[in-house]
């Protein structure tokens, strides 16, 4: 071994053991601030992700330094190796943050990371997931919990739904909604099996901007603030989110939206959820997930970042329009 790999090496261990004591002795990892470009040959030990390995991401590859767009990225794929009449089946690629990382799920943590969807971008009507942020569940408790927070790919066109299980339901098509929701509802789906109420943040244009399918009611227990942007076509290449979430089920969550350095959207209310079986921490995890489809799917990311503040993830200009 030469000198020079052998300082590597050293350093290298260093760092990992250094990162590792201080996640340990944090008292409140809410602090932390992760760093990883996704551009190396496998994770990096400051950025507190890994790709986790069970029968749904059987269906997933990872590859690192690919060539996307220019850019050296993190490829995540997944192949079609659902059976159709298996209702459960997934395909999964996600990459995850690591238990020793997570916050408390009242804390407020910022996020960012670029994506990049491989072309063609599916167009159809299936349910296609590229990043989520979720409640720790209890192993073995019993209950379905989505993301409160989704970055969704729905007919060609991006989404950012929330839910939770905390909110009220109103459908359109009364007396007193007949074509849509009173002034400070938001877009809601009707509640499912665990009383979950999925809002509609924000969309994404297609050709001609039909209205997005599924949210037939409102709720007045979510509040959406439209900041006068859009998130970027599906199709545009590389975009760079940036996030803040603050989970909030009694009433008080609270998430921004950004996306190629507009401010896009606000969500306060009832954000997440509270119900049984769920534990006290909240997680990230991003890659293609899908219920299945005939043919393989591709994303790319690079430049992920986590920290308390706004300046942690994104620079002065973005940080000083978020109010």
């Amino acid at each position: 071994m030469s000198y020079a790999m052998s300082v590597r090496r050293s350093a290298a261990a260093l760092l990992i053991s250094v990162f590792s004591s201080a996640t340990a002795l944090a008292e409140d990892t809410s602090q932390l601030k992760l760093y990883d470009s996704l551009q190396g040959s496998d994770f990096a030990p400051e950025g507190g992700l890994f790709y986790k390995k069970n029968e749904e991401q059987s269906a997933g590859t990872v590859t690192f330094q690919s060539e996307a767009d220019g850019h050296k990225a993190l490829k995540l794929s997944v192949e079609a190796k659902c059976v159709t009449e298996k209702k459960s089946c997934s395909e999964r690629a996600e990459v995850w943050e690591k238990p020793a990382v997570l916050a408390l799920y009242d804390k407020p943590l910022w996020y960012a990371f670029s994506m990049m969807l491989d072309r063609p971008v599916p167009t159809v009507r299936h349910r296609y997931v590229m990043a989520q942020w979720k409640r720790e569940i209890i192993p073995g408790a019993e209950g379905d919990y989505s993301p409160f927070l989704g970055l969704r790919l729905l007919e060609g066109r991006l989404l950012m739904t929330v839910d939770t299980d905390e909110a009220s339901y109103e459908p359109i098509g009364t007396p007193e909604r007949p074509d849509g929701c009173k002034p400070g509802e938001a877009l809601a789906s009707e509640p499912d099996d665990y009383n979950q109420v999925r809002i509609l943040a924000v969309a994404g244009p297609i050709p001609g901007n039909p209205p997005v399918r599924g949210y037939n009611g409102c709720t007045a227990d979510l509040q959406v603030t439209l900041r006068g942007n859009e998130l970027p076509p599906a199709d545009a290449g590389w975009i760079d989110f940036v996030f803040m979430v603050k989970p909030g089920p009694s009433g008080d969550g609270h998430i921004e939206i950004a996306a190629n350095g507009k401010w896009i959207a606000t969500v306060k209310g009832h954000v997440g959820h509270q119900g049984p079986g769920l534990d006290e921490h909240q997680y990230f995890k991003f890659g293609p997930y899908r219920a299945g489809q005939s043919v393989p799917w591709t994303i790319f990311y690079r430049d992920f970042k986590r920290g308390p503040q706004c300046a942690d993830v994104a620079g002065p200009e973005l940080c000083g329009t978020i109010r």
